[in-house]
């Protein structure tokens, strides 16, 4: 399968990334390009002109920032996996980062292209919402913020602009006393998670303090379970509380395919968002 045909520029900054937009009608970035080729084969995507944006240096690394960690949104998912930092303040995020696909993907994927693309199966958006993140957007006349549980709007549709480049994502510290835990049940032939969950508690004093949770692969969008989560706040957190709390997921408008039926999904989130949650306290504790 060949994709149609299209211009390639390469862009040395995020200014001239996104000064290349006005070049064409149809422009797309391609860091990793690991979800932007397979589509151009199939012709879903036709972009006129393909930006390489790869190289931009700016967009690269994992640094403390306030009470919290960025992430430029060309670092790889390897790198989040790997980073000392991560797994200091929000090991959530890393930990899902390692489930991503394999080692050549994940050594050439990125977080910024991962949740542009927004695909239901993949394991970092949920893992964001659940911990709470940020993501930073940029066009060449302004900046702006978008939370990360408003950021996904649709099947493969963000709140990304036509004229906007993702540059970070930023993620508050979960402090000590937290366990965190992704965990899910993945596609044999794809690695895609049929549904995952990515869960943190936090324990003092044998009480929660602090909950999060989210699932994807359910639904278009990654569900935001962190309503559920807080409801263990001032509790235990015992293996009973958390069964209790799981029965209010109840996605609406579970997706389905000849692997696994909507019903089936539904049951899942459940079932893994109960895993998630006794594993991330087990943790903590």
């Amino acid at each position: 399968m060949y994709p149609a045909q299209f211009d390639y520029k390469r862009a040395t900054s995020v200014e001239e990334a996104l000064a290349l937009l006005t070049e064409a009608d149809d422009v797309k970035f391609i860091a990793g390009g690991h979800s932007l080729i397979p589509m151009m084969k199939l012709r879903l995507a036709q972009p006129e002109m393909v930006v390489d944006i790869a190289r931009i240096d700016a967009l690269r690394g994992i640094t403390e920032e306030g009470d919290g960690v960025r992430i430029g949104a060309l670092t790889t998912h390897a790198e989040i996996a790997a980073s000392s930092v991560l797994h200091e303040h929000c090991g959530l995020i890393a930990e899902a980062a390692a489930e991503i696909g394999d080692t050549q993907v994940r050594n050439r994927g990125t977080i910024g292209g991962n949740i542009a693309h927004a695909d239901p199966g993949s394991d970092l958006p949920a893992a964001l919402i659940a911990a709470g993140a940020t993501v930073h957007l940029q066009s060449a006349s302004s900046t702006r913020t978008v939370a990360a549980a408003d950021f996904f709007l649709d099947l493969l549709t963000t709140d990304l602009s036509h004229d906007e480049l993702v540059v970070a994502v930023t993620i508050p510290s979960l402090g000590r006393s937290t366990g965190c835990a992704y965990l899910k049940f993945e596609h044999p032939a794809s690695g895609y998670a049929v549904v995952g969950a990515a869960a943190w508690v936090k324990m003092e004093n044998r009480q929660c303090s602090g909950a999060g949770l989210a699932i994807n692969g359910v639904t278009a969008t990654p569900f935001n379970g962190n309503e559920i989560a807080q409801s263990l706040v001032s509790t235990d957190a015992s293996d009973d509380r958390i069964a209790a709390a799981v029965e209010s997921v109840q996605p609406e408008d579970p997706m389905a395919d000849v692997f696994a039926s909507a019903d089936y999904r539904a049951h899942l989130a459940r079932v893994f968002a109960k895993r998630a949650l006794v594993s991330a306290r087990d943790r903590a504790v």
